[in-house]
């Protein structure tokens, strides 16, 4: 590259960092010391804004703990507590401040509240009879300053590890917003890195499972990537792009996703993301964002570069044909792949498209099947089963395929192939299965899938119905066993005099458990429930008299099988 068109080049890249920082910019405008960091720790990351975690963009950041739990949380400006979460997945135990500046604050996966939230918890946990809670406070319940402890990190509830999950959002849209653009700072002097570069050959087709795609090998490191000996690649028809990248930041070895990537034909900008804000309703887009199937049968994470017929996602700045590319002449054709992270680290990778009309495509192998259009709402039927696809939820039309299989020593019906479990769809669907006239307990039944498990089901109308959010192989089955109730430090007549807790373990061999409740001599006592490890317990009333007392504890599954577990014990 020339002086003159690397300067041309390096221009470039600044008009698009440029352009990037307007679209930060377009979140409130606020003082860059408004917020403080939510823990008074050196902080690295776990995890970045956006970047693309299973079936949703990471709504947050995720703030090392130095794997452990029970450091001060704090709040990160002025406010009150708007809403108090107790989850048996998710974020867990979870606080949302609202803030005068129109923004909110959420603090995820708590190891416990301040005693004040904490018994406001409490109070309503026992008010509802009920572990699981999402309360809604007034702004004169519990006004809050900056600096305020107002819980302790953890590891509750869908988290992988102690960590602290941070977000700001829009107070008004619920837009959750990256944090490191108002104010919440983390080092970062590390570009992205690029693991491989792909080539999808999309021939005016929908993108599916079966569209052929090329990998190549990059070279390089430090923000500059090229493709060696094969810098210029041979085309033939529309194609499409991907990589496969991350990004990481000082001190921490953990891959992370993207703030922003920036396709360039020949100079001019054909696709382009920022990474800013989103809105929950189209987190699961992620799927559409990603090649899904490849993830699926490889594991490899590649980020495309065009963008599907019903993308969901709003973050494209700029999107030219949808990002695709169709090369007519005999030039060479250069492409310019800018990646930038929220510091402003750049990589580029740069190499050369070429037509050749005599290259020979490769066989997509596409099937026939039924059309089904994104845009509109669809419909399959037959003696034994039917399904509704509402419109939107296809993210490309459809070939959609179908065929059954005779049932197994596991399912009580055939099993029905609905389309593939590589095809993704946006949202729920309904599917409804005709049991065997001979079956009995139709309550019981339940729609099941042979990859993601249960999926629900109820008997109505001669058919169980269930809304999957998956394609792929359904059956029904039976579920009629209750869940188990394991002691851990209890027993009949056991002496509690010199034990805090009451602890056993619950679980479920199909549906899933649905409730618990525990009672003390006929009182309805808090259990606690960590899923992870099915561990569940009461912290015993240190006012509970000394005595001979009753404990019963009554787990029920989604499909209403019930255990029921009593013993007596000594206080």
């Amino acid at each position: 590259m020339n002086l003159l068109k690397k300067t041309l080049f390096l221009f470039s890249i600044l008009l698009i960092h440029k352009n990037l920082i307007a679209q930060i910019n377009s979140v409130p405008a606020i003082s860059k010391d408004y917020f403080i960091n939510p823990l008074d720790i050196k902080l690295y990351l776990a995890g970045s804004f956006g970047e693309i975690r299973p079936n949703h963009f990471h709504s947050g950041i995720d703030i090392k703990t130095n794997q452990r739990e029970g450091y001060p949380v704090y709040a990160v400006a002025d406010g009150y507590i708007s809403r108090t979460r107790v989850q048996i997945g998710g974020f867990g135990n979870a606080l949302y401040i609202n803030h005068p500046n129109g923004l909110t604050s959420v603090y995820g996966h708590l190891k416990k509240f301040n005693p004040l939230i904490a018994q406001v918890v409490k109070n309503n946990q026992y008010r509802e009879h009920s572990f699981t809670q999402d309360l809604m406070l007034t702004p004169i319940e519990i006004p809050v300053r900056k600096g305020d402890v107002i819980a302790w990190s953890g590891n509750t509830g869908g988290s992988a590890g102690p960590h602290l999950h941070f977000e700001l959002r829009n107070t008004k849209t619920e837009e959750t917003i990256n944090p490191l653009s108002l104010g919440i700072e983390i080092p970062d002097h590390i570009a992205p890195h690029i693991s491989s570069l792909y080539l999808y050959q999309t021939e005016d087709k929908p993108f599916d499972d079966l569209t052929p795609k090329q990998a190549f090998t990059i070279y390089g490191g430090n923000g500059n990537y090229n493709l060696g000996k094969n810098a210029t690649i041979s085309v033939n028809g529309q194609i499409g792009l991907g990589i496969s990248t991350y990004d990481q930041f000082d001190g921490a070895s953990n891959k992370n996703g993207l703030f922003s990537i920036t396709i360039k034909l020949d100079d001019s900008i054909i696709y382009q993301t920022a990474i800013s804000k989103f809105s929950f309703d189209n987190t699961r887009a992620v799927n559409a964002y990603i090649d899904y199937a490849y993830k699926l049968k490889s594991g490899i994470t590649v980020q495309k570069g065009f963008a599907s017929q019903n993308p969901k996602v709003k973050f494209y700045n700029t999107l030219v044909d949808d990002g695709f590319i169709k090369l007519i002449d005999n030039e060479l054709h250069t492409v310019d792949y800018i990646l930038k992270d929220i510091a402003g680290n750049i990589t580029t990778l740069s190499f050369k498209l070429k037509n050749n009309p005599s290259l020979a495509l490769k066989n997509s192998s596409k099937q026939n099947g039924i059309k089904m259009f994104c845009a509109e709402d669809n419909t399959f039927k037959n003696d034994e089963l039917r399904l509704s696809f509402p419109k939107g939820i296809l993210y490309n039309d459809l070939n959609f395929l179908f065929s059954e299989s005779a049932k197994t020593s596991y399912s009580v019906s055939k099993i029905y192939k609905i389309h593939n479990k590589y095809t993704p769809v946006h949202d729920v669907y309904e599917l409804s299965i005709k049991p065997d006239s001979a079956l009995k307990n139709l309550d019981k039944l339940v729609i099941f899938n042979t990859v993601y498990g249960y999926q629900g089901g109820e008997f109505k109308d001669g058919y169980v119905t269930a809304n999957p959010k998956v394609l792929g192989d359904f059956y029904l089955r039976y579920d009629s066993i209750a869940p188990t109730i394991t002691p851990v430090n209890v027993r009949e007549g056991v002496n509690l005099s010199t034990q805090n807790q009451i602890v056993v373990r619950i679980g479920d061999n199909l549906s899933g458990i649905k409730s618990f409740n525990g009672y003390i001599d006929g009182e309805w006592v808090l259990m606690e429930y960590d899923f992870k490890t099915g561990r569940l317990w009461h912290d015993l009333d240190k006012n509970l008299k000394s005595g001979k007392h009753t404990f019963s504890l009554l787990v029920s599954d989604n499909k209403d099988n019930k255990n029921l577990y009593s013993i007596s014990f000594i206080r």
